[in-house]
């Protein structure tokens, strides 16, 4: 079932957008977010801003899009917030723009539906989802059963319900430091960057539910490898 999480495209669009004062700068920084997001975790197709407030990229392995998208929140400002559709499904180019390739694809297809469905799950009780994603029909040929697949696509999204729930109860620190944490930072480099000390790192990551998820994130990349 590994072709079932390949390729993976990501539709990002920002949260209640229209209550940003200035969107010149809201699309400054979150050029700069992205550009550091791009460096660290590459994909086959960089996060670039398109049309409106969206911004797309595709990556070779739902790990990889896993981690793009999680170094994306935790870079974020606090006040600037993003939804991420992720997509299972094929990819095409169906033409050339002055701008670059055309594509299309259930890839994109399955994208827009899991936005879209981010989109109405913040907007309801589960105010707290920023995250979805869709698996195209027939993906992984005849091989593969719809059961199989919808049973994959609801345990990558209760994976993410999750991991949304634990970041949006962050603070600005814990972020900080479960990013760090991300990249290999020792907890003794970040104590001393936030002025505390190494036990009140280990603390932090602990009680936050940052170690929960690095721990899921090196299971995640560990199966893109």
């Amino acid at each position: 079932m590994s072709d079932l999480f390949s390729p993976v495209a990501v539709i990002i669009d920002i949260s209640r957008s229209r209550t940003h004062p200035d969107r010149e700068l809201l699309q400054r920084e979150l050029n700069g977010v992205f550009a550091k997001v791009n460096e660290l975790q590459p994909g086959v197709q960089r996060i670039e801003p398109t049309v409106g407030d969206e911004f797309q990229a595709v990556y070779g392995h739902l790990g990889h899009a896993f981690r793009a998208t999680l170094l994306a929140r935790l870079f974020l400002p606090e006040q600037i917030d993003c939804r991420f559709g992720l997509g299972s499904g094929e990819i095409k180019i169906v033409g050339h723009s002055v701008v670059g390739a055309v594509q299309d694809g259930s890839a994109w297809w399955s994208a827009r539906e899991a936005i879209n469905e981010a989109r109405k799950r913040e907007y309801s009780k589960l105010g707290f989802v920023r995250t979805w994603f869709r698996v195209a029909e027939g993906l992984g040929g005849a091989a593969l059963e719809s059961s199989d697949r919808a049973i994959g696509e609801a345990a990558v999204n209760a994976y993410l319900l999750t991991r949304d729930h634990i970041i949006n109860t962050m603070s600005a620190r814990t972020r900080r430091l479960f990013r760090g944490q991300l990249l290999g930072e020792t907890q003794q480099s970040l104590a001393r960057e936030e002025g505390i000390t190494q036990s009140a790192v280990s603390q932090n990551l602990a009680k936050s539910g940052a170690n929960a998820l690095f721990a899921s994130e090196l299971l995640l990349l560990g199966s893109a490898q």
